[in-house]
């Protein structure tokens, strides 16, 4: 039996905590109503357990907190810039690093520098940043998942696959509108699902074939690269750096949301093999952004980051942080209620749809349960649904959801096995009641990522 098999306690010990507040439901009914019924708009001190997002909400380590002290907050040529780089050029293997505040201000600029109206985008699943953003330029997403990544119940240990048949047929007929192809690692909207090495490297030959760039969605590449190591065998006794290095030798670069596996609150990036391509991105960096070697960050964020990326390849932390959202699944399952699986990665996803049938996807399902969990207990968590798709630019109608998902995703090194068992028996408690739960339907909708700041009101 392996190491991390036999752990059966957190790889870490706690140093610093932090008080939460206990409510009741009167009061988060209150709470609620004034958020405009959307759980997004809901102070952060009414919340008990808060699985909203594992987006820079995570615990940092000694050395990263240590890391902070020595912050070069110089505006340009920072030696905290440096440290970052050649870190990432360690790491990764791209000899082109831009700094940017978070994942979608990369994003923006990625699409900016890569995508023109017309062109056409495929990926395995776009996140719904990367989504608007390419609806942003005028061009068009494509995502084409495996299709048992549609199946809750089906077990397949990389269910975030790009359909190399599908892939392929795209190429061979859009080849004049695909710029590039992106690979989102591990692939949050279809339940945080990995991809293999195996089908990252057959999606790389097929772009070569078609002469078309390939590109990573890194945001968590260290979980993936830990999946590849546990379910592909010949991975087995490969150190998780080299995983990761093998991973990114594949691609032209990529965009980070470094505020997950960077395991820092605030960061990200660009990386580029083409000097071109970064060169283009710097400039347009400097208007949006800030100077390319900062991009947004302190240089004290900058120094924690670096250290962030070495911290997270450590295997006992990966073997720790995948199965706490394990067994948090199984209480979940426990309870009565289904889960996507395989369960691992950043989130557990509760079937929305199957706990509220009489609830029609318009009416938004998903947005219905995350309200009632929190009046229930105090949780948040988010929908991945109809709302989250958003409406088709061209025809202005709902994209409906092949699932109508709520995830609860878990903050890194935040809360105990404890907190998660209460919100699993908050979920199971709404589940109960559940042909009391009404849907909701728009006060206020914006055009774009609607789910962030829309307002509702309960039918």
């Amino acid at each position: 039996m392996s190491k991390q098999a036999e752990m059966k306690f957190e790889p870490f010990k706690i140093k610093m905590v932090e008080s939460i507040h206990v409510t009741t439901r009167a009061y988060r009914a209150q709470a609620l109503k004034k958020a405009y019924m959307n759980i997004f708009f809901l102070r952060a001190e009414d919340v008990i357990v808060d699985l909203l997002t594992d987006s820079g909400t995570g615990a940092m380590t000694d050395k990263q907190w240590a890391a902070l002290m020595r912050g070069d907050e110089a505006y340009a040529g920072s030696r905290s810039f440096y440290r970052l780089e050649g870190t990432v050029q360690k790491l990764f293997g791209f000899p082109y690093v831009l700094p940017t505040h978070q994942g979608r201000g990369g994003e923006h600029i990625f699409m900016r520098v890569l995508a023109n109206p017309g062109d056409l985008i495929p990926g395995n699943h776009h996140f719904d940043t990367t989504t608007a953003h390419i609806d942003q330029r005028g061009a068009e997403a494509a995502n084409l998942v495996v299709e048992e990544a549609w199946d809750p119940d089906y077990i397949s240990p990389f269910k975030g696959n790009i359909d190399i048949e599908r892939l392929g047929k795209l190429l061979k007929k859009e080849h004049k509108r695909i710029p590039f192809v992106l690979l989102t690692l591990t692939c949050n909207s279809v339940g945080g699902q990995p991809v293999s090495m195996e089908n990252i490297k057959a999606t790389r030959e097929l772009c070569d074939k078609y002469g078309k760039p390939l590109y990573i969605d890194g945001a968590r590449f260290a979980e993936n690269a830990y999946f590849i190591k546990t379910r592909e065998k010949q991975y087995a006794d490969r150190p998780i750096d080299k995983i990761v290095k093998k991973m990114m030798s594949f691609f032209d670069g990529g965009t980070f949301s470094l505020k997950k596996d960077g395991t820092v609150n605030i960061g990200g990036m660009l990386c580029f093999h083409n000097e071109d391509n970064y060169w283009r991105a710097a400039a347009l960096a400097t208007i949006y952004e800030g100077f390319p070697t900062y991009g947004g960050l302190a240089g004290r964020d900058m120094e924690a980051l670096a250290q962030g990326l070495e911290d997270v390849l450590d295997v006992d932390y990966l073997a720790y942080r995948t199965g706490q959202v394990k067994r948090f699944g199984e209480m979940m399952e426990a309870r009565g209620l289904r889960v996507l699986k395989p369960i691992g990665g950043h989130a557990v996803y509760v079937d929305a749809g199957r706990v509220l049938p009489h609830i029609p996807a318009e009416e938004m399902p998903g947005v219905a349960f995350a309200n009632e969990l929190y009046l229930e207990g105090g949780v948040r968590a988010v929908e991945i649904g109809t709302c989250m798709a958003g409406r088709d630019p061209r025809t202005g109608k709902n994209k409906i959801a092949k699932l109508e998902m709520v995830r609860y995703a878990v903050p890194r090194r935040v809360y105990t096995d404890a907190h998660l068992e209460w919100a699993a028996d908050s979920s199971a408690a709404v589940m109960k009641r559940a042909k009391k739960v009404h849907g909701v339907r728009f006060t206020f909708e914006p055009p774009a990522l609607r789910h962030f700041i829309a307002r509702y009101e309960m039918l």
